[in-house]
C-alpha cells in the first residue's frame, strides 16, 4: 500500500509534497495509517486531535494514544477538548453534527493561525460508498451522488482510492497499534447500519463493488461537469442584476427550458429550499408572492424571481442623526456626505442640492415607514411614500431597502430615488448644501 500511496501522491496530489500539512487523527485505524504513510513518504506534517468528551475515560485514552503516536512519529501534535453535548444543545444540533462543526472549525482556525497549507482527513473508498448510500436513501440530486471530493478548498483526502481492507492489511503487515471506537459497532447510526448490514450484502453480490463504484463516481463527476457548464450558460442568460440585496432572474428563461423544475433545483438547491413544487409555482404566481427557507427568500416580482438573503428583510430600525457640522457619516448603504457649495452641479440620483436654511437639525437617516409622505420635486401635492414606490413598480426587496433623510419628520430625500420639493434650491436660497451617497 505504501508504494501505491506514494504513486497516488506523486500523480494526483503532488501539492502535498511541498506543503505544510495538518493531519486530523482520532486514534482510529484510518487516521493512524494515514499518519504512518505520510511519515514514510517524508511529508511535512503535524497531528491534530479532538477530544469530544463523549465516551468518558475512553476519550481520554484516545487523547493519550495520539500524544504517544506523535512521539513515535516525532511530529508536533495539537489537542483540543470540547464540551460537545453543551454545544449540541445550545445550537440545536445532533451530537454527530455538533462534533463535525467543532472539529472542522478548529482545524481551519489552526490552519489559519499556524499557516498550514492543507488539512488531511482519512476518508477512504468505503467511506465514500457509505456517503453515497446515505445521500441516495435520503433523496438527493446529482451532486449528492458524486461522492466525497478528494480536494475541497484546503481539505484533502489522500486515502479516497484505498479500501478499508487495504488499510487493515497495512496495519497487520506493519504491526501498527490503533484505538477502536466502540460506537463504530453500534447500529443506531445510519452510517453504521449501512456499513455492517447493507454494504456486506452488496459486496457479496458484486465482489468488485468498490471498483465498480469508483467507475460510477468518475462517470457521475464527468456528467456533473457537463451540467455545471450548462448551468453557467443558463445563468448568463437568466440573471439580469446582482447586487448586495439579491440576484434577479428572468422567469421567461426558466419557462422556455425543457425542464424548469430541474433548473430551479440546481440553481437554488444550496439555499435551504425544500418545497420544490412551491418554487415551480412561483413562476406563474402574482407579483409579491414569496417563499422562505431558513436562510433565504425567493420573491416573484413582475417577470423576475429575486433571490435574497433572509437577513436583508430584518434590517435594524435604528436611526442615524446628523448635526449641522457633520460632513460624512457611514450608513448601511454607503457614505452619506454633506458639503456646502456655491452652485448646482453633478446632479444625479445619488446627489441632491437643498436649501440649508430650510433644514432643521439634527437630520435623521432611517428606513421609510408606513405613513411617510413627501412632495416629489416638481409636484405641488404630497404623496405617500408607499404609493410612490408602488407606482414606480419597486420590488419587495427595493421597498425593504429604501432609506429616507428627514428634517423635523419631513422627508427631504427618498434616497437614490426622488428629492422633496419643499427643500429645493430657489432664487432666494443663500446657503446651498450638497447631499450625496
Amino acid at each position: 500500500m505504501q508504494k501505491d500511496f506514494n504513486n497516488h501522491i506523486d500523480k494526483n496530489l503532488s501539492i502535498l509534497k511541498e506543503g505544510k500539512l495538518l493531519i486530523a487523527v482520532s486514534g482510529g485505524i484510518d487516521s493512524v495509517v494515514l499518519a504512518y504513510l505520510c511519515k514514510k513518504m517524508n511529508l511535512n506534517f503535524s497531528l491534530a486531535h479532538c477530544n469530544f468528551n463523549l465516551r468518558a475515560e475512553e476519550s481520554d485514552k484516545d487523547e493519550a494514544f495520539v500524544e504517544g503516536l506523535a512521539e513515535v512519529l516525532d511530529v508536533e501534535v495539537f489537542i483540543q477538548n470540547f464540551d460537545t453535548k453543551c454545544y449540541a444543545t445550545e445550537y440545536k444540533r445532533s451530537i454527530q453534527m455538533a462534533a463535525r462543526e467543532l472539529r472542522y472549525d478548529w482545524f481551519k482556525e489552526l490552519a489559519a493561525q499556524l499557516k498550514f497549507d492543507y488539512i488531511l482527513t482519512a476518508h477512504h473508498a468505503d467511506d465514500n460508498l457509505e456517503t453515497f448510500l446515505i445521500n441516495f436513501t435520503r433523496g438527493t440530486g446529482l451532486n449528492g451522488l458524486t461522492g466525497i471530493p478528494m480536494i475541497n478548498d484546503n481539505i484533502v483526502r489522500p486515502l479516497l482510492p484505498f479500501s478499508r481492507l487495504q488499510i487493515e492489511a497495512y496495519v497487520k503487515a506493519n504491526k501498527i497499534a490503533w484505538r477502536e471506537d466502540a460506537s463504530n459497532a453500534s447500529r443506531k447510526y445510519l452510517r453504521n447500519k449501512l456499513r455492517h448490514e447493507v454494504v456486506p450484502i452488496l459486496k457479496e453480490i458484486n465482489p468488485q463493488l468498490l471498483d465498480s463504484f469508483q467507475n460510477t463516481i468518475r462517470n457521475l463527476n464527468d456528467t456533473a461537469l457537463i451540467v455545471e457548464d450548462c448551468l453557467k450558460d443558463f445563468k448568463e442568460r437568466a440573471i439580469v442584476s446582482q447586487d448586495n440585496y439579491g440576484t434577479s432572474y428572468k422567469v421567461s428563461e426558466f419557462k422556455k427550458s425543457s425542464n424548469p423544475k430541474a433548473y430551479l433545483f440546481e440553481i437554488f438547491k444550496n439555499y435551504g429550499f425544500t418545497e420544490w413544487n412551491d418554487v415551480v409555482d412561483l413562476l406563474d404566481a402574482q407579483s409579491g408572492k414569496l417563499i422562505k427557507s431558513n436562510s433565504h427568500r425567493l420573491i416573484k416580482h413582475r417577470e423576475y424571481i429575486i433571490l435574497t438573503d433572509l437577513n436583508d428583510s430584518e434590517r435594524s430600525e435604528e436611526s442615524l442623526f446628523i448635526n449641522g457640522d457633520i460632513k460624512d457619516i457611514k450608513t448601511p448603504i454607503g457614505k452619506l456626505s454633506f458639503t456646502n457649495v456655491e452652485g448646482l452641479f453633478d446632479v444625479s440620483k445619488n446627489t441632491i442640492f437643498v436649501d440649508k436654511d430650510v433644514l432643521k437639525f439634527p437630520l435623521e437617516f432611517r428606513l421609510w415607514k408606513e405613513g411617510d409622505t413627501f412632495q416629489p420635486i416638481g409636484m405641488t401635492g404630497k404623496k405617500k411614500v408607499s404609493k410612490y414606490l408602488k407606482d414606480e413598480k419597486a420590488s419587495l426587496v427595493e421597498k425593504e431597502n429604501t432609506w429616507v433623510l428627514t428634517s423635523d419628520n419631513q422627508v427631504i430625500w427618498l434616497i437614490g430615488k426622488r428629492a422633496d420639493d419643499r427643500f429645493k434650491v430657489t432664487k432666494v436660497t443663500k446657503s446651498i448644501l450638497k447631499v450625496s451617497v
